[in-house]
């Protein structure tokens, strides 16, 4: 098998049934509107109906150095969100809810070929029609550029390698030599380009597009190297629900300088980390001030299973009961993120894809130093006078938990798991060392302890999956997911059959395999849930992503947020 490249966190094969789901709210409303000016916004609008302006900080780092490129496939496009080039379908990967876009609809037939319907009526910015040839032409691109293949679609990352893309009327076929159904997520995030321009450049990866000619839902206004203004498209195929005129992005702010700019209204939402919000924000003004950081995956202890003592099972679940969770929550996130389930799915976002039996097993392990104690004693872990223990053959037992320096939230959690572990008599240090040095260590697997992330996306395989089979060992060149090195033949024959199925009953019931792996061998310990946030103002716009409202991943959906906001009353 191949080895993967595992999701950083973020950012997973949903059937035609699944997306029906989303069908009934995503299909409506596909007439534009152009009518009145808005009052001071310079562009067309929707006369009262419509929120003047919103301001955002910049999408790309000071290293753009100023230069308009809108070209989705460049290394640092201007804009990460796709104003311009739209995908095929939106996946809130909280839920796995799915809402069509360019698409209406995805028909995976067996595991090897996938269908999709392709959205009538739309038009590309300068006029002309968006057709099933544009998609063709999008992912045949990725056949004759390699780097432009960002879906993995020519290759065998995650499923077998494309064997043809066509367009067929108003469908685009995929058809893949093999098994496929990994490769979904990737696809269907797939900007999609317009072949009457990108088909005259040559080497896509290479071209500086500098006016951008999309199916989105903004155009281009303004640029001055700094200050991207963009205005509203009254032409785009859902133009209705589109109730922001304007869109400013300037800036890139360290957490202080963000929490300073949202408070003074001069942001109104920003997705970077701003430590205790509650307190340097919503505090300001809880009428209008708001946050929520939704779980996009696990911080999770990660042992080095190859290693004594932690090849040993029983030392795994007993030093997992030692886990003060909600003290890692206060001390690295302000008890604002929960501590995570050992099943090492999002919940209850994820629920549903949780076999029955395990849901009454889903809660977060117990702190429970006292069993954790016992499960020791009973695998032969005995407590000397000094009150740690020894090997079960006599050894000394001591551990290090190794963590990156600088990383405060995890310096904070590593003294907490230093503790717990001490507590139970296991004689622990932690040991802080430069990123670079523990990302060295993940490589080689020389280490015992750290800190790694869990993503636990929708696609089981390309999520959970990617963590514990043995193809994402990391190499000596590369980190994959795998870091703990967990070989189990069980565990990847699980793994190989999710790439197989297309099914959602089939995908839960495999899934479940996998949690019992979790709920029963420890690969890893989930600690607590990894954040994705958003924090924004309503004086000017209502209708975000919140807890009680979750339709969106905070900081991933923004395409889909922008057809949510409404003027604030």
């Amino acid at each position: 098998m191949t080895r993967r490249r595992g999701l950083p966190r973020p950012g997973r094969a949903l059937l035609s049934a699944v997306l029906a789901t989303g069908l009934a709210t995503g299909l409506a409303a596909c007439g534009g509107w152009r009518d009145t000016s808005v009052s001071g916004t310079g562009v067309s609008g929707v006369g009262g109906n419509v929120i003047p302006v919103l301001t955002f900080p910049a999408e790309a780092d000071n290293s753009v150095g100023g230069l308009a490129n809108y070209n989705p496939l460049a290394a640092k496009p201007l804009v990460q969100t796709p104003f311009f080039y739209e995908p095929l379908i939106v996946r809130n990967n909280l839920s796995c809810t799915e809402t069509p876009w360019l698409a209406t609809k995805a028909t995976w037939t067996g595991a090897t070929t996938l269908t999709f319907d392709i959205r009538p009526g739309v038009r590309w910015s300068d006029g002309q029609p968006f057709t099933a040839q544009d998609v063709a032409f999008t992912f045949n691109l990725g056949k004759q550029y390699q780097a432009a293949d960002k879906a993995g679609v020519w290759n065998d990352t995650f499923g077998a390698k494309a064997s043809s893309v066509v367009a067929k009327g108003d469908q685009v076929v995929l058809t893949f030599s093999g098994p496929a159904v990994g490769k979904y997520e990737g696809i269907i995030k797939t900007p999609i380009l317009p072949e009457h321009v990108y088909g005259k450049v040559g080497d896509p990866t290479k071209y500086i597009d500098k006016s951008p000619v999309g199916t989105g839902s903004f155009l281009v206004d303004s640029y001055n190297g700094r200050r991207l203004t963009l205005k509203r498209n009254p032409d785009y195929w859902q133009a209705d629900k589109i109730k922001v005129a304007k869109i400013v992005l300037e800036g890139t702010y360290d957490a202080p300088s963000a929490a300073l700019k949202l408070r003074a209204g001069q942001l109104d939402a920003y997705w970077g980390e701003i430590p205790n919000p509650q307190k340097t924000f919503v505090g300001a003004d809880p009428r209008t001030n708001k946050f929520w950081y939704a779980p996009n995956g696990s911080t999770v202890l990660t042992t080095n299973t190859q290693k004594r003592p932690f090849s040993d099972e029983r030392f795994r679940e007993a030093i997992s009961y030692a886990m003060d969770k909600d003290a890692m929550s206060l001390k690295a996130t302000y008890g604002i993120m929960q501590p995570a389930s050992q099943t090492g799915l999002k919940l209850p976002y994820q629920s549903s894809l949780l076999p029955s039996r395990d849901r009454a097993a889903s809660a977060p392990l117990p702190y429970d130093v006292a069993k954790a104690g016992s499960l020791l004693d009973a695998a032969g872990y005995r407590k000397g006078s000094d009150g740690y223990r020894t090997e079960p053959d006599g050894s000394p037992l001591a551990v290090t938990f190794t963590v990156q320096a600088g990383f405060i939230d995890y310096q904070a959690m590593a003294d907490v798991v230093a503790a717990g572990l001490n507590r139970i008599g296991v004689r622990t240090q932690v040991t802080a060392t430069a990123p670079d040095s523990v990302d060295q260590a993940k490589k080689t697997g020389d280490f015992q302890m750290m800190f790694e992330f869990l993503y636990g996306g929708c696609d089981v395989a390309r999520g959970l999956g990617a963590k514990l089979v043995s193809s994402q060992i990391p190499t000596k060149t590369d980190i994959f997911p795998n870091v703990q090195r967990w070989d189990d033949p069980a565990t990847d024959a699980v793994v190989a059959d999710l790439d197989k199925t297309a099914a959602r009953s089939q995908q839960t019931t495999l899934a479940g395999r996998l949690v019992d792996t979790m709920l029963t061998q420890y690969p890893v310990t989930p600690l607590i849930y990894a954040p994705s946030r958003i924090l924004y103002r309503t004086d000017k716009a209502q209708g975000w992503p919140s807890e009680q409202n979750p339709y969106a991943n905070p900081s991933d959906d923004k395409l889909l947020i922008l057809t949510h906001l409404t003027p604030a009353r």
